[in-house]
């Protein structure tokens, strides 16, 4: 017996002295890491938010405009009440994208930036006190929202084997947004949401800009349609629409151009364009619903924002003629606003919806997939795609984006597209902040969160509902995507028609059309759209509505 314990004490001692031999030979600490501080002259307060260095191997452009899913390396961590001067320490312990970590940098001459992203304090209504980045009408980009703060960017030599403090001083902030002024044919609205800000706690606003018809002023008796377009955060103007001349050949600029002679002609159909403004902390835009960590954003639109459009500019304000459109997020708002309202809106041309049946959250069946970012067979792993181009080429993968984002911010503080997600349709976690329906770092789904976010899928909602709103959305319905979208969203959307095409008493009467190997946000635009727009709103119009009064010349 005590030989037995010789052996088993000895087997410890060897077994100790491997583990305490890996321990101290595997991946010392260099003492390689960078020292972030910022100025009391350009920001005297003490800063809670978020930390990062970035680097380049080109000066092309800074590095924090360089950083993207697919783009230049960087790291990021938290920091809490740091005071002007106090040094924020990025070293290999930071966690980074897609180098995980600084000691991975391979040796060389790189250009080098210090940010700072500034969160806001939000004592919310339902109790719970929250640290996000509070937007600045620049729509949730944090590398370019007015008051960060920023490095200037200097070319170093690293050697992440040798040890090393590189000092980076962020001394310059970002100034505010410059609104372009109102003009005969475009005007804006910018206002403090009652509803919102008292759900937040802080001032939050909402806003509008509005593309009126030709000789709007001249004819004050006459009302008009409206279309009310969703989409991303934009204090453009609707449509692109400008009155000057363009000298580029780029394809956007050419489109704005054709668009704006054919509003400005005689023979476009007159109606009123509407792009919306509803920022929130975690996004630049809310997506239009009722969220518990987002917030009453639908009541404020619906109770706040269209009210205020309706009264200030002649709009019909009758269901017919209020038409939503939008693609993309703008195409899953401008679907779910006509679906929860059907009786509000008269109809809705939405292209390449984001995922309007969440079997299909992209590539991801969020109730039934175990992982979202690999699918498991027998011998291996099998990464799934996020972004691919129309001959099939992949362009980055499911973790290549989430990973992105959980650098830029944790708790689906990022302002990226998954976390916004997670905002909107997710229960609040005991933190206060949204639950993940994915561990960030591995991809596993929590299945009880995806049960949670049933009341968001819309053909869940319209499969229980129909029998009660089905009349109401019958020929208003109206969704476009290219058969190779580039974030797989034509998947969810033939989920979501074979519902439609079976549906009785009605029967939707609309359409679902494809196009044959297009990307993301294929379908009718511009004069095409417009177009459309009008023929909705005529067929609808009760026999009182004289169409021709507002074809004026």
């Amino acid at each position: 017996m005590k030989f037995v314990k010789n052996i088993v004490y000895t087997s410890l001692l060897l077994l100790s002295m491997l583990i305490f031999q890996q321990d101290t030979t595997a991946q010392p600490k260099s003492g390689f890491r960078f020292q972030v501080s910022f100025t009391k002259t350009i920001h005297a307060k003490p800063v809670t938010g978020r930390v990062y260095v970035m680097l380049a191997k080109t000066n092309r452009r800074e590095p924090r405009f360089m950083v993207s899913p697919t783009g230049s390396p960087f790291w990021g961590k938290n920091i809490s009440s740091v005071q002007p001067g106090q040094e924020m320490v990025i070293d290999e312990t930071v966690f980074g994208y897609p180098l995980k970590t600084i000691r991975a940098i391979p040796a060389g001459k790189y250009y080098v930036q210090a940010f700072i992203n500034i969160y806001t304090e939000f004592k919310r209504a339902d109790g719970h006190t929250l640290w996000l980045h509070n937007d600045q009408w620049e729509g949730q980009h944090w590398n370019r929202s007015p008051g960060n703060l920023f490095s200037e960017v200097k070319k170093i030599n690293i050697d992440p084997a040798a040890p090393s403090e590189i000092l980076l001083i962020c001394d310059k902030v970002i100034h505010p947004v410059k609104i372009p002024p109102d003009s005969k044919w475009v005007k804006r609205i910018k206002f403090k949401s009652k509803i919102l800000s008292g759900f937040w706690g802080q001032p939050v606003y909402l806003g509008a800009t509005v593309l009126l018809p030709k000789e709007y002023n001249t004819h004050p008796d006459v009302y008009y349609p409206v279309n009310y377009i969703q989409g991303h955060f934009s204090i453009r103007n609707p449509y692109g629409f400008s009155t000057g001349t363009s000298q580029s050949n780029n394809r956007w600029a050419r489109r704005s151009s054709e668009f704006s002679k054919f509003w400005m002609s005689d023979s476009c159909p007159r109606m009123i364009a509407v792009t919306f403004q509803h920022p929130c902390p975690y996004y630049d835009d809310s997506y239009a619903v009722n969220s518990a960590n987002v917030g009453p954003y639908d009541d404020a639109i619906m109770k706040e924002l269209i009210p205020r459009v309706e009264k200030e500019f002649r709009i019909i304000r009758k269901p017919y003629a209020r038409v939503l459109s939008g693609g993309s997020t703008g195409g899953w708002i401008s679907l779910a606003m006509q679906v929860f309202h059907p009786d509000f809106f008269g109809g809705t041309f939405s292209l390449c919806p984001d995922p309007v049946d969440f079997r299909y959250h992209q590539i991801v069946n969020i109730y039934k997939d175990k992982n979202a970012y690999y699918k498991e067979f027998d011998w291996l792993k099998i990464e799934r795609p996020n972004v691919r181009s129309t001959d099939g080429n992949i362009r980055r993968t499911m973790a290549n984006e989430n990973l992105y984002e959980l650098v830029v911010g944790d708790k689906s503080r990022s302002g990226g597209q998954w976390d916004i997600w997670e905002a909107a349709f997710s229960p609040i976690g005991a933190d206060g902040y949204p639950v993940r329906l994915w561990n960030k770092k591995t991809g596993e789904i929590n299945h009880e969160v995806a049960k949670a976010w049933e009341k968001f899928d819309i053909r869940i909602y319209l499969e229980n509902n129909w029998a009660k709103i089905g009349a109401q959305l019958k020929g208003k319905l109206h969704i476009y995507a290219g058969s190779m979208d580039s974030f797989y969203l034509n998947n969810a959307l033939i989920l979501l028609e074979d519902f439609l095409k079976n549906t009785k008493n009605p029967y939707y009467d609309g359409v679902v059309k494809y196009g044959e190997r297009k990307p993301h946000c294929w379908g009718p635009r511009g004069k095409e759209l417009i177009e459309l727009i009008a023929k909705l709103v005529a067929n609808n119009a009760p026999v009182d509505d004289n169409p021709a009064s507002r074809q004026y010349k």
